[in-house]
């Protein structure tokens, strides 16, 4: 079984975050794999494990320039990864992410694809339901838990009163939610193995897409500070507390005038 993990590179969240000149997050900085893609690696390499045969890849999309984080994930265990980057791409929406995405997928030809809910530094959490609708194949999200029988992927999907069990056939794309499982720490071995195993950089002619087709861009034209919050008013109960959380009800109209 073939499983692709879609991971990302952030800024590291420890690290004063900052906007560019054109109202974007500033990645000039060190840059390291997305927690939220952690588990969604250790849910493949799992799966992988379990199923005897098959291998965990990577597909990212972003600055090629220090692929740290990229190989982070390698040292856990996935033997290569794909990242996507040029220069056209800046700017680039979820939906044309998602395009360049499978495209670069359907090169791999996988029977699984595994993608965190959401990145920690966008949080659309659209673009692995766009992925397999790109690719024409079922979605199964937030799963707290991933099995494959045979041919199926069953997973659990948490509700309000309990969880949901929801299959589908292979190929599928499924998003993991944090907490799934325990991401494994890389081994010494690990991460002198990741130093070797293949990081294939490739760009928008290397995939055949065009770029005019794709119309990647995202203007943001103006950011502005979110307003402060004042303190809210405070009392000293003297005896009027109930009559004055009363008055302040009817101010806001929660009640009306003359309750008691």
């Amino acid at each position: 079984m073939n499983v692709v993990v879609c991971v990302k590179q952030i800024p590291d969240p420890a690290a004063p975050q900052s906007l560019d000149s054109e109202h974007r997050l500033d990645r000039s900085g060190k840059l390291i794999l997305d927690e939220a893609d952690t588990y969604g690696v250790e849910v493949a390499l799992q799966l992988v494990e379990a199923r005897g045969e098959g291998e965990v890849s990577l597909v990212s999309m972003g600055d090629a320039t220090d692929v740290t984080g990229i190989r982070s994930a390698l040292a856990m265990g996935a033997l290569r990864a794909t990242v996507v980057s040029d220069p056209l791409l800046r700017g680039a929406d979820a939906l044309t992410t998602a395009k360049v995405l499978a495209a670069a997928i359907s090169r791999e030809m996988p029977d699984l694809i595994l993608c965190a809910t959401e990145s920690s530094d966008g949080y659309t959490g659209t673009l692995p339901v766009q992925l397999a609708q790109l690719l024409d194949w079922p979605a199964l999200t937030f799963a707290t838990s991933v099995v494959v029988e045979g041919d199926t992927v069953v997973v659990h999907r948490q509700t309000e009163d309990g969880f949901d069990e929801v299959g589908a056939q292979l190929p599928v794309v499924v998003t993991v939610t944090a907490g799934v499982v325990e991401p494994r720490y890389a081994t010494f071995k690990g991460i002198m193995a990741a130093k070797s195993r293949p990081v294939n950089v490739v760009g928008i002619a290397d995939l055949a897409l065009d770029i005019a087709a794709l119309d990647p861009r995202q203007d943001i034209v103006a950011v502005e500070t979110a307003a402060t919050k004042s303190a809210g008013e405070k009392y000293v109960d003297d005896g009027e507390g109930a009559a004055r959380i009363v008055a302040f009800l009817e101010q806001i109209k929660i009640v009306s005038g003359g309750a008691s």
